[in-house]
């Protein structure tokens, strides 16, 4: 169930460092100076090519060379990585945590996830799949371009904390044929990739590639609290996935097609199912394409940009409570377009316009009791569909040689909520080459979900008032370049959420219902550093500290109030390898069940690749969890249990091929 609870002040200690953007393209950066890495473009922060200087944002970039650097298996584990994030695993889905509100059990509904700017977000949950679950191969992303912060100037509904956009490989850095296979122990997972990529003589590039996963999972002892039962939950942790991918271009065009379907057996019998029953599991079945037009005009001023896209998304969960056998279904179905001009005809202007539709043609959800099949009170079918448009505009104007201004509305509206709007604004100094100083305002909303509005059965009661949160944030970020291998890092932000949305207890019914809660008020401040040596070496780290309360003074659960990152990558001399080592820490965080405290923890993770021992073949060995830490991590209010415990050491052995 989703929630919002407590938590309580904490002290904790870690050493180094913050987060620095690497890099956005395919080429080998163990060359690159950092002020090279720093000059990439993204495009998630406004849907067009900026610097990262240029931002209104303190925008990070992870770069595939990242990726195989460290052996991130999942985009959650990559995300890890940078400042103020932090993920919780309740054994069935990861649940991002930022800037001090990580609510297990939420879906990620108030983070915005893309794939090549194209939301991933369903219409019944808002979703966002940041594990396993998420349907793309990790192997395929170009790079992961994290937008912290109110993004709904821009993107509307969901960017109240940030903006993922996850930037896929083209064809022609395929260049070829990979075939790629990976072992995990303890586990006992295994996993393939075939991907074949080419730019061809005629212009067109094709990217095709199909990966597949099967686990067994761990025979892990559980508690199951208030049903009295405790026990090893025996062959009841696996997990299967399957993803396909295609993408297109030529030109001015591009199409891409992403497909995944992922089950995962359930051991914690979550939504307080009975314990220990085999044969419960949720899964997800999910789509999404789009066709893009992107090309510029009246010498090159005037950029015209136009896409059409669709997604499909099918949870299913089935479960036993109290001897009945259950099952749930969330169907999405969406489609929509966009079109947007960007104009630089003005001088020292840069001035878009943007409109936008969806068509959200399906927003099911249904209950069956399969031992109650014609009882009409433990059975449900809730039909729905919906809409929601908006049109937006920003103006990035160049005040001068150092001083410039990012000013930004986007007016939207839908099928159930009135007109919202959410402003931006953004000064960026630089007084010198080396400093750039960026002070931002935004407002973010999301409206809410069909799940939270319309859902209703014998435990829970629906609630067609509930009306949009909304966010505030301010923020100021300086970064300043010691030398060209050397950055320095540090932010200070505070946000406001307005009329959150949690699932209490109605006092009328008994039953669960989603209201619009009290406030909630955040501050926090990361400092950090990003250093790179000639030889290819590479440190970069965070050091954060946040607190996010309710007005009343109540702070919230699951939100630790430190946290420490630390990334080192090298090539290793004479041996052929490279190494990639990450230390990751975080102070206790208060539970939702009972109120008690899951312990802080630090973990250490360990990835050597050898690409040169073998022609064409690229060798790596990843150990997860290095020293063997045994610690858990708070749940939501629908699990028996208080906490949950994470995976021990684990070690992976993979090989890619290329020809």
């Amino acid at each position: 169930m989703k929630t919002i609870a407590t938590h309580r002040p904490y002290w904790f200690f870690f050493s180094l460092f913050a987060c620095a953007p690497s890099t956005a393209n395919a080429t080998d950066f163990s060359d690159f100076t950092l002020e090279d890495l720093l000059e990439v473009s993204i495009t998630g922060a406004s849907k067009y090519e900026q610097k990262q200087g240029k931002v209104a944002a303190a925008v990070s970039v992870i770069s595939r060379n990242e990726i195989k650097a460290f052996g991130w298996r999942t985009l959650s584990e990559a995300l890890n990585s940078l400042p103020g994030m932090y993920s919780t695993y309740d054994r069935q889905y990861s649940y991002i945590g930022t800037r001090g509100l990580g609510v297990p059990g939420d879906y990620n509904s108030r983070v915005l996830l893309t794939i090549n700017g194209n939301r991933v977000n369903d219409t019944v949950y808002d979703q966002a799949l940041i594990g396993r679950e998420f349907q793309i191969d990790l192997d395929l992303v170009e790079c992961i371009e994290f937008i912290p912060g109110p993004g709904s100037a821009v993107y509307g509904q969901n960017a109240l904390f940030g903006v993922i956009n996850i930037v896929t490989r083209s064809g022609a850095s395929v260049d070829g044929a990979e075939l790629a296979a990976a072992y995990q122990s303890p586990q006992a997972a295994k996993e393939g990739r075939a991907t074949w990529g080419k730019k061809l003589d005629n212009g067109l590039d094709i990217l095709l590639s199909a990966s597949g996963y099967k686990s067994k999972g761990d025979n892990l002892f559980f508690d199951y609290g208030k049903s009295g039962i405790s026990g090893i939950a025996n062959d009841m942790d696996g997990e299967r996935d399957k993803e396909y991918f295609a993408q297109l271009a030529r030109g001015p065009w591009s199409f891409d097609f992403s497909y995944g379907n992922r089950r995962k057996d359930d051991p914690t019998a979550d939504f307080l199912n009975d314990p220990l029953v085999p044969g419960q599991y949720q899964q997800d079945k999910s789509m999404l394409t789009q066709l893009q037009y992107q090309d510029k005009f009246s010498d090159d001023t005037l950029q015209l940009s136009g896409r059409l896209f669709s997604g499909r998304e099918r949870y299913t969960g089935e479960g036993h409570s109290s001897g009945e056998h259950f099952k749930y279904t969330g169907s999405s179905d969406w489609w929509g377009s966009e079109l947007r001009l960007l104009s630089t005809a003005l001088r020292h202007h840069k001035l878009m316009l943007g409109l936008e539709y969806q068509d959200n043609g399906r927003r099911d959800q249904t209950l069956t009791d399969f031992n109650h099949l014609t009882d009409p009170l433990k059975n449900a079918n809730i039909t729905g569909s919906g809409w929601r448009q908006g049109l937006y505009g920003q103006d990035e104007w160049a005040l001068s040689e150092h001083l410039s201004l990012t000013v930004g509305l986007r007016i939207d509206r839908n099928s159930f909520t009135k007109q919202t709007l959410s402003p931006r604004l953004g000064v960026i100094w630089q007084p010198t080459s080396e400093t750039t100083i960026k002070t931002m305002y935004g407002r973010a909303y999301r409206a809410p979900n069909a799940y939270e509005r319309d859902y209703a059965d014998q435990y829970q009661t629906a609630n067609p008032n509930l009306i949009n949160e909304t966010i505030d944030t301010l923020e100021l970020v300086v970064d300043k370049r010691v030398s060209p291998s050397l950055r320095l890092h540090g932010s200070i932000y505070q946000w406001n959420m307005q009329r959150p949305i949690v699932q209490t207890t109605d006092s009328v019914s008994g039953l669960l219902q989603f209201k619009n809660d009290n406030d909630v008020n955040a501050h926090g401040i990361e400092v950090g550093i990003d250093k790179t040596w000639s030889g290819g070496g590479r440190l970069r780290g965070s050091l954060n500290y946040q607190t996010a309360q309710y007005s009343g003074g109540v702070t919230l659960h699951n939100s630790p109030h430190l946290m420490g990152k630390l990334n080192f990558s090298s090539p290793l001399p004479v041996t052929g390898l490279s190494l990639g080592y990450e230390l990751q820490s975080y102070s206790k965080r208060e539970t939702i069940i009972n109120g008690t405290y899951s312990g802080g923890y630090v973990l250490s993770n360990l990835n050597l690749t050898a690409n040169k021992w073998i022609k064409g073949t690229e060798l790596s060995l990843g150990i997860y969890n290095l020293f063997d830490k045994q610690y858990s991590q708070p749940t939501s209010d629908s699990n028996w249990q208080n906490t949950i415990r994470q995976d021990g050491r684990q070690i992976r052995l993979k090989a890619i091929y290329r020809f």
